[in-house]
């Protein structure tokens, strides 16, 4: 089925990608809305880079969850701009609401551990998902777990995104022209030392998020990147309570229990991370839902709007002139045969064509 994509705003952009608000239609009509990432030219200029960030783009395709944006299409342009159409989330990211309560100086307590736990959820799903032929672990870690990669929807959802990006820049150099200094924050201490990560490392940066939000400052910053990693490295976490004294002390051994230098130290998956935190908020009748998810996202949507500079209507008219030359990777590849690899020897053999064209079709 052949779909068109119209790009009708920029939502935003960072050292990665920029991101557009769209609109696909098919032959027949119908239309979803979208979100489009543009991979920045910089990037897709390395050829290490864009073969890893295929190949972890494939993966996002299997991701189908709740608390996951899901990934609909990865496209290509005319003069080799990747893009990944996505599920379009109608709210902020983590990192507008956190910027908006340290300006306000709010310190929700219930509500951060909310969007933590949700968090937890969608990441310990892509943790153990398994390959939908063959039930082999796909073995997917995030990587770049940090506020801009966590959405908050106007209905008060909590989406991880961006799991096809993390792998595929972890191989760009730390001098790349681009690159955010700030993502260098919320590594693991095992990245730094350039051991291979794991699904571990995903929880210690949602201990990083926890912390910053609780306190109102960052953990391990600094406008040096190379600084930043010998801050992670050391991974010494001033007191929590210290800073905030409404937090309880019983809340700040969990978040430290997450940000253990150790990896052996901390909560081995992100769901026994949520359960610690959903454990206290129960003991504590701390009562938090979607609602107030909500309701943070309303506010920070109009504090966002208030302080909105002019369109930047040129690059959004160059960018739509390169997306309506894209042509869709995964579709030609369905052309082409099956996309997934076969089961092991002994296995049963599955035609995925139809499988894969129903993902996209959905």
């Amino acid at each position: 089925m052949r779909t068109t994509y119209k790009v009708l705003e920029r939502l935003g952009g960072g050292g990665q990608a920029e991101v557009f608000r769209g609109v696909a239609e098919t032959l027949q009509g119908f239309k979803k809305s979208v979100a489009i990432k543009r991979v920045l030219p910089n990037l897709t200029s390395n050829p290490q880079f864009v073969a890893m960030f295929l190949d972890e783009a494939r993966l996002s395709l299997f991701l189908q969850h709740a608390n996951v944006v899901q990934v609909f299409d990865i496209s290509r342009a005319d003069d080799g701009t990747y893009f990944l159409v996505m599920e379009y989330v109608n709210g902020c990211d983590l990192k507008a609401l956190i910027n908006l309560h340290n300006e306000t100086q709010t310190r929700d307590i219930g509500l951060a551990l909310y969007i933590i736990a949700e968090a937890c959820k969608g990441l310990n799903y892509a943790h153990f998902l398994e390959h939908p032929q063959h039930g082999t672990p796909l073995g997917i870690v995030h990587r770049d777990v940090s506020p801009p990669n966590i959405m908050l929807s106007k209905n008060g959802e909590v989406k991880v995104v961006d799991f096809g990006l993390a792998k595929a820049d972890s191989q760009v150099e730390i001098t790349d022209e681009g690159v955010v200094k700030g993502k260098f924050a919320y590594l693991s201490p095992e990245a730094t030392l350039g051991l291979e990560v794991d699904l571990r490392a995903d929880v210690f940066a949602l201990g990083i998020i926890t912390w910053e939000m609780l306190t109102g400052y960052r953990l391990f910053y600094n406008d040096n990147p190379h600084t930043t990693i010998d801050l992670v490295k050391k991974a010494r976490v001033p007191s929590i309570v210290a800073l905030n004294a409404n937090v309880d002390p019983e809340l700040e051994q969990i978040v430290r229990k997450a940000l253990a230098r150790d990896r052996e130290d901390r909560y081995q998956t992100a769901v026994e991370y949520a359960d610690a935190i959903q454990q206290f908020l129960f003991s504590r009748g701390m009562k938090v839902t979607s609602r107030n998810v909500a309701a943070a996202v309303k506010e920070t949507k109009l504090a966002r709007e208030r302080a909105a500079s002019p369109a930047q209507t040129l690059i959004q008219a160059l960018v739509t002139d390169e997306i309506n030359k894209m042509t869709s990777i995964i579709a030609d590849e369905i052309a082409a045969g099956p996309i997934l690899e076969p089961a092991p020897a002994g296995g049963e053999l599955v035609d995925t064509k139809d499988w894969a064209k129903d993902l996209l079709d959905d």
